[in-house]
């Protein structure tokens, strides 16, 4: 049973440790992992910096946490889409437009995985939880291009993870260079007749390779 603390907040360490990875999410994405400060998160969730440790172990412990905790979050949302009910295309499409949702939806995210490459993954390189949890996509989209592939929807025998990677580079991009892209083609990549052509776009353009067999164009 919970108890309360001294400020009157139940003592639940789950609730506690899912404030402050969300607060140290928006803590890492904004100023990096050097320039985040443990102090500022342990105040807004009103826990104390030696409370941190205790659960995360120490700052870069913490920040793998909350990398984790990014990742396993658009894995869950993925796995609830039942897309093997769905035809091969119309599954793909889902996919897409869901990873495309997520990362307009979750800057915090595409700013995290940004600031990880800048370290070269050195910190993602210690979590066999981020390996693992992220297998799944790839089964789903080689599931999903095997059915199209056997009902004849897709003609390109691709590569699951070359596929995932063309969906993850064009829903990424728009978020992590938008305020360049805007700046340099004065363009407001937030407008949502914008933002709608951009999904049905990359939605298209990932089927399109698929229906083209190789070497050739796709079909109309």
């Amino acid at each position: 049973m919970a108890e309360r603390q001294g400020n009157g907040r139940k003592n639940d360490p789950q609730r506690t440790q899912e404030d402050i990875l969300a607060v140290a999410t928006e803590e890492f994405s904004t100023h990096g992992l050097a320039g985040a400060r443990v102090d500022a998160i342990a105040e807004r969730t009103r826990t104390s910096k030696r409370m941190i440790y205790y659960y995360f172990g120490s700052k870069e412990g913490l920040y793998l946490a909350v990398l984790e905790r990014s990742y396993r979050r658009i894995r869950t949302l993925e796995a609830d889409l039942e897309l093997a009910n769905l035809p091969p295309e119309k599954a793909l499409r889902t996919l897409i437009e869901t990873t495309f949702d997520h990362d307009e939806t979750n800057p915090d995210f595409v700013r995290l995985v940004s600031i990880e490459n800048i370290h070269h993954a050195a910190h993602m390189l210690r979590s066999e939880a981020i390996r693992e949890l992220n297998v799944s996509v790839i089964q789903m989209i080689e599931a999903i291009i095997t059915r199209g592939l056997a009902d004849g929807t897709f003609r390109r025998e691709a590569d699951p993870i070359d596929v995932h990677m063309l969906i993850s580079a064009f829903c990424f991009f728009r978020v992590s260079n938008r305020y360049t892209f805007g700046t340099i083609f004065r363009r407001d990549l937030s407008e949502e007749a914008t933002i709608e052509r951009h999904r049905t776009m990359i939605a298209d353009a990932v089927i399109s390779y698929l229906k083209s067999p190789e070497g050739g164009s796709a079909s109309t």
